[in-house]
């Protein structure tokens, strides 16, 4: 597949080409027609000159000066041909300059008629003429004549063979000319996109982390959404070996006291409920690192947009039917062109997470918002329950905090929210509601 470069350079080309040539065509044509004007009113002017020189006897005789203004009328093969004819069509003069040669001959015109056109003697020998019809006064008696003088077109197609030469060599150095400063052009032009390739080049060999800027205005958005897409490849694989690191430190505690109760008395009676416990603290805590690797995060500019109406109204219908008991009286305060920039699965888990929380700990009232405010999505999740106290509040919010520090009684949930909230550089308050118990609020960048 061809290259940018070779693209625009080779239609570039094409229409430049085509340009020339029909610029070439159209000054050639104009300049063809002016030449022709310029000949049919120099030749006019050359038949008004043998008609101030004629005189005519009052038999209709016409006589000539032996020697005209114009020389080449006397000079054989001169170019220039003078030829007067009476009203029968008959030739009564002929200028010196045509013995030997046969000019064209020339029709009887009307009194006051002109003609101009290309003419051809008999062997094909191309000539311009120009006639001109006279009704000639001899005392009572009228006389018509038409004179007409012809110009061999050797002179003239020379003149016009020399300005095509002349104007296809000026055009063909001025393609070439706009050729270079095209290829300049292109090179400065196309400068930033091999920078991207050179630096692309740079970051698969390790060499940096990121395109480094600043780069123009109409591709500034393709490098910051490739720039967001290496941070978050980078925030992802970050996430994973922490999540790695974090399971191998929580199992610790729990493969501690599963050794020790399997080292102790064979008979020991806690001994099934204690690795039951461990284990299903362990499944705890394996859940929530896998879930905590696979968030997606921010993706600036390039995650697709989830309507967050669709989520909670999944996860409501959900909560409802495992809550029957409960009756909740769940109120939705979510526009329907309320969207979340990012992966439809993170937002499930969050929504799920936190509207799990207020199910189980509220009363009878959960209250759900969402709106975008200043490029930044607010999702509020309120109930009436006994809420969340200061301190459990400070614990969830240190960066960091593990599922094995989960806060007591809200298990995983919150921590998995707190990480979810931190891989889309957002933020997450913890409040009292106005329905009287726990009010989660979390702030992401949505733009």
């Amino acid at each position: 597949m061809l290259s940018i470069n070779a693209r625009i350079v080779a239609s570039a080309s094409i229409v430049l080409a085509v340009f020339i040539a029909a610029t070439a065509l159209a000054l050639d044509h104009a300049f063809r027609d002016s030449a022709r004007s310029a000949r049919r009113e120099r030749l006019l002017g050359q038949v008004y000159l043998l008609i101030a020189a004629a005189e005519v006897d009052g038999q209709g005789r016409i006589t000539m000066p032996p020697a005209l203004s114009e020389a080449r009328f006397s000079l054989p093969g001169g170019g220039l041909y003078g030829s007067i004819t009476d009203a029968r069509g008959t030739a009564v003069w002929r200028s010196g300059s045509a013995l030997g040669i046969e000019v064209p001959s020339s029709p009887s015109l009307a009194v006051a008629e002109q003609q101009f056109d290309q003419r051809e003697n008999r062997s094909g020998r191309p000539f311009f003429a120009s006639s001109l019809g006279v009704n000639w006064a001899a005392g009572t008696r009228h006389f018509p004549f038409t004179f007409t003088v012809a110009e061999d077109l050797t002179e003239f197609n020379a003149q016009l063979a020399l300005y095509r030469h002349s104007l296809w060599g000026w055009l063909g150095g001025m393609a070439l000319l706009l050729l270079a400063a095209q290829a300049l052009v292109l090179r400065w032009s196309l400068r930033p996109l091999r920078r991207v390739t050179r630096e692309l080049s740079a970051i698969e060999a390790g060499r940096q982390e990121r395109l480094e800027g600043p780069y123009p205005r109409e591709i500034q958005r393709l490098t910051d959404n490739l720039n967001g897409l290496l941070k978050r490849e980078h925030a992802q694989q970050k996430r994973y070996r922490d999540a790695l690191a974090d399971l191998a430190h929580s199992l610790k505690t729990p493969l501690a006291v599963m050794r020790g109760a399997l080292s102790g008395e064979p008979k020991q009676p806690a001994l099934s409920t204690t690795v039951e416990e461990q284990v299903v603290h362990m499944d705890r805590i394996v859940e929530y690192q896998l879930q905590r690797a696979a968030t997606a995060g921010r993706s600036a500019g390039l995650a697709a947009h989830t309507p967050v109406e669709a989520v909670v109204a999944k996860i409501v219908a959900s909560l409802d039917k495992v809550y029957r008991g409960k009756q909740v009286a769940t109120v939705v305060e979510v526009d329907s062109n309320t969207d979340f920039r990012g992966d439809e699965g993170d937002l499930t888990e969050l929504l799920g997470n936190l509207t799990d929380n207020a199910y189980k700990w509220c009363a009878k009232a959960v209250r759900i918002g969402a709106q975008v405010h200043d490029g930044r999505l607010t999702i509020r999740v309120e109930d009436d329950g006994p809420g969340i106290d200061t301190a459990e509040a400070r614990l969830i919010l240190e960066r960091g905090v593990r599922a094995d520090q989960a806060v007591p009684g809200h298990g995983i949930g919150l921590a998995i929210v707190h990480d979810i909230v931190n891989a889309y550089e957002g933020e997450i308050v913890i409040g009292k509601s106005l329905l009287g118990g726990a009010a989660v609020s979390i702030h992401i960048p949505n733009g």
